[in-house]
């Protein structure tokens, strides 16, 4: 049986292969010991060394570099939207207020007070609508990430990366974010140094 660990295919050096996942074996391992000590503690030997392995043609950096591309354009984009809603509340408070200031400058004596409490039912109204807008907006947002982390999570297990599957316990989450921060870490480490694949 022939190996294969380059990208477009080409037969594999067994032992090139072997050199190449001991050296990032012990870049995960020095790497591991600047991550906090209760993910060391759960973090084994086999589990770094399944990581080398699946590091070794450079495919899941580029895997992770794409999620991490997607990532940050979500983000972008749900911030923006955020900041789209929060400048229409912006104007609406600001219409709203001129439109009492007219109100206010065209009454009669008499009605002031009646136009006041209308003025601040509809300022408590509008406060409400804003609250609740905001409210849903962060609730969208909440739900399109925690989608992103699935389909991260799902990504990296269907390439095979050790550590990664489909989970909300916030301590496996925690623990794959640790994983991926080991991996940027050395794929960035490889990339000064020249020795990608």
């Amino acid at each position: 049986m022939e190996l294969y660990s380059g990208l477009y295919g080409e037969p594999a050096d067994p032992t090139k292969q072997q050199e190449r996942h001991y050296y990032l074996l012990s870049e995960l391992q020095s790497l591991a010991k600047d991550l906090p000590s209760s993910f060391q503690q759960r973090l084994s030997y086999t589990t770094l060394s399944d990581l080398a392995q699946a590091l070794i043609d450079g495919t899941v950096y580029e895997i992770v570099q794409g999620l991490l591309d997607i990532q940050h354009l979500t983000e972008k984009n749900l911030y923006n939207q955020r900041q789209k809603l929060h400048s229409e509340h912006r104007v609406l408070k600001q219409d709203l207020l001129r439109k009492h200031r007219l109100a206010l400058q065209s009454c009669k004596s008499h009605n002031v007070t009646v136009l006041k409490t209308n003025q601040k039912a509809e300022t408590e109204a509008l406060e409400q609508r804003v609250k609740d807008e905001q409210r849903m907006m962060d609730e969208k947002i909440i739900a399109e990430i925690d989608q992103k982390v699935i389909d991260q999570q799902n990504t990296l297990e269907k390439a095979g990366v050790p550590g990664f599957y489909i989970t909300t316990n916030p301590q496996e989450v925690t623990m794959q974010m640790n994983l991926l921060e080991l991996i940027l870490k050395l794929q960035q480490k490889e990339e000064k140094s020249g020795t990608l694949p």
